[in-house]
C-alpha cells in the first residue's frame, strides 16, 4: 500500500452534490467531503456532534454560517472551526453556486507538529 493517495476534481467546478473522500483517500485520522450547494440552497439540517470538531473551508461563493444562533457572512476563502456541541448549518444565500470543503476530526489534544514530524533533509 502506498503512503499516499490522490483525488484530481479537475477543478471545483465537478464537485457535485456531495462527495465524502475519507474511504476514497484511505484517511484514518479524519473525514473530509467536498459540497456544492446550489444558489439559494439551505443545508437540510442543523446539526451538532458527540465528539468531533469541524472545520469549514469556504471554496467558492458566499452565504450564511449558522452556528448556535448566532449567523454570519462567509465567502470565498472563509475557513470556520465548529466544537462538537455547536448547533451548525450552512446556507447559500447568492444568486451563484458555492463549494465548500468540510473536515471532521475528533476533537481532542494533538502533540505538537514538530514533536510528531521526522525531519529529512532535501538530498542538494
Amino acid at each position: 500500500m502506498k503512503n499516499y493517495a490522490i483525488k484530481n476534481l479537475n477543478g471545483w467546478h465537478n464537485v457535485e452534490g456531495k462527495i465524502f473522500l475519507g474511504q476514497e483517500l484511505g484517511m484514518t485520522g479524519a473525514e473530509a467531503s467536498l459540497q456544492r450547494l446550489a444558489a439559494g440552497e439551505d443545508a437540510p439540517f442543523l446539526h451538532s456532534h458527540k465528539t468531533h470538531e469541524e472545520i469549514y473551508v469556504i471554496i467558492s461563493g458566499k452565504g450564511e454560517y449558522e452556528v448556535d444562533g448566532e449567523k454570519m457572512t462567509v465567502s470565498e476563502g472563509s475557513i470556520i472551526r465548529v466544537a462538537p456541541d455547536g448547533v451548525r448549518a450552512l446556507r447559500n444565500t447568492s444568486d451563484s453556486d458555492m463549494v465548500m470543503m468540510c473536515i471532521q476530526y475528533e476533537a481532542k489534544p494533538i502533540t505538537n507538529f514538530m514533536d510528531d514530524a521526522n525531519i529529512i533533509p532535501f538530498d542538494k
